[in-house]
């Protein structure tokens, strides 16, 4: 813009420059064979068309075209800028769009910065901050390199951002003599609160946040505790000696009368520098130590899989036992049924002998009340035959009073009712429905089969 603004004051000042002043014409002396003749001459007509106010009028367009950058400028997203006026005032521009400037000079800032460990094959056209791997030392003494991807945000406030745009003057500045060695510093520092074999057992998470919150809010106050440890020989050797002297660390955070952990600021706070992001890569552990893992990994492969073999063998105990129990109750219901089979058995046949004792005392009992029936019908004759003797009847008479006997008896025996089915309990009076049953049907089947009694 600049340039055309000068192409337009040349302009405009040629054209005020040879535009005539009187007429559309003019008059000028040219030499023809040797003499001196005055000629008219009229004006090209691109000239005509600038007037004196036409031309002063394009001299100040493009003295408003060379001037206009210095008066305005478009903020571009994702800048800040810092703005200095002709008469040493500051300030900042934190938003994006046209700007008035003012012929200030003007520095622009990016919102955010990239730092971050970039590798010889990674393209880094884009990384404001370039780090080599950070190596560091856990408490353990295991060594290891991080590789580390981070974030920041210019301050939010003007403020803040006019003074660190004083202090360090250019991104590369901030990057480079703030950013990298406050990580690398935090990085290092973090790897004496950890372990490597906790690290690796499930404390990587942890050891990122514990980076991002030493970025974002200061460093830990820590006390470091030294203990030494001596390993000494078997007791079962004779002369005992000190086998080896291990020295281990314990760090703990110190924590103020509020219970608040004690923070030592670092220049990212002191420039309320905002930790947007921080990315723990990887961290690549020695390889001694990496040695040691893979012998504890097959340790611990064989460990598991003779724990399996434990459990296997325990399983199949408890399932042989389990077998055992199962065929012994089997077995014992077997045995309760066949017993139950051979009481029931025995049962049965106590009834029938306590049914036909019973049923023999019937026919017992019977039998004496035929004999008693024949006695009486013995005696009776008898005595007839007594008293017809002293009668002293006749044959006639005899044989017809015999007649008249005969058929009395008979007539008297045939009134007597014999029981022709009895059921007797047991000695108690007791018995079930079945039993009397039982014993019905045998004593029917007794009277059926006897001599009609």
């Amino acid at each position: 813009m600049t340039i055309l603004g000068i192409i337009i004051i040349i302009i405009g000042l040629i054209t005020l420059i040879l535009r005539p002043q009187l007429n559309d014409e003019d008059t000028v002396k040219e030499t023809v064979g040797g003499q001196v003749q005055v000629v008219k001459r009229k004006s090209p007509p691109w000239l005509l068309m600038f007037t004196r106010r036409v031309s002063i009028a394009v001299i100040i367009t493009g003295g408003l075209l060379i001037t206009l950058p210095y008066l305005f400028f478009w903020a571009e997203p994702g800048y800040q800028y810092f703005v200095v006026y002709p008469n040493g005032k500051k300030d900042a521009i934190m938003t994006e769009g046209i700007k008035f400037r003012g012929f200030a000079k003007i520095t622009p800032w990016q919102k955010f910065i990239d730092v971050k460990v970039v590798g010889a094959e990674e393209d880094d056209r884009d990384i404001e901050g370039k780090m080599d791997p950070i190596p560091i030392r856990f408490i353990d003494q295991v060594t290891a390199t991080t590789k580390l991807s981070t974030r920041f945000q210019l301050p939010a406030d003007k403020e803040s951002f006019i003074e660190m745009a004083i202090e360090f003057r250019s991104l590369q500045n901030l990057s480079n003599n703030t950013l990298i060695p406050t990580v690398r510093e935090v990085v290092s520092n973090t790897g004496y609160m950890f372990a490597a074999q906790d690290y690796i057992s499930g404390s990587a998470s942890d050891f990122r946040v514990a980076i991002e919150e030493q970025l974002k809010d200061g460093a830990y106050s820590v006390e470091k505790t030294e203990y030494r440890d001596t390993v000494i020989t078997a007791i079962e050797q004779e002369s005992r000696e000190i086998k080896e002297v291990q020295t281990r660390y314990e760090v703990k955070k110190r924590v103020d009368e509020n219970g608040q952990f004690i923070r030592i600021p670092h220049d990212i706070n002191e420039n309320n520098i905002i930790v947007a992001q921080v990315i723990v890569d990887d961290v690549i552990l020695e390889q001694v130590f990496k040695q040691r893992l893979e012998a504890q990994r097959d340790e611990s492969a064989k460990r598991q899989l003779e724990q399996q073999k434990i459990k296997t063998a325990k399983d199949a105990q408890a399932r042989i036992i389990a077998e055992g129990e199962r065929d012994k109750a089997a077995e014992r219901v077997t045995q309760e049924k066949e017993q139950v089979k051979a009481l029931i058995s025995i049962e049965t046949k106590l009834k029938q002998e306590e049914t036909n004792k019973k049923l023999a005392a019937i026919a017992l009992e019977t039998e004496r009340l035929r004999a008693s029936a024949q006695k009486v019908k013995a005696d009776a004759e008898s005595y007839q035959n007594s008293k017809l003797v002293q009668a002293g009847l006749t044959p006639q008479q005899r044989a017809e009073l015999e007649k008249e006997i005969a058929i009395g008896v008979a007539k008297e025996i045939a009134k007597i009712k014999f029981p022709t089915t009895m059921i007797i309990g047991g000695e108690d009076g007791g018995g079930t429905p079945l039993e009397a049953l039982i014993g019905a049907t045998m004593t029917k089947q007794l009277t059926s089969n006897g001599k009609g009694y």
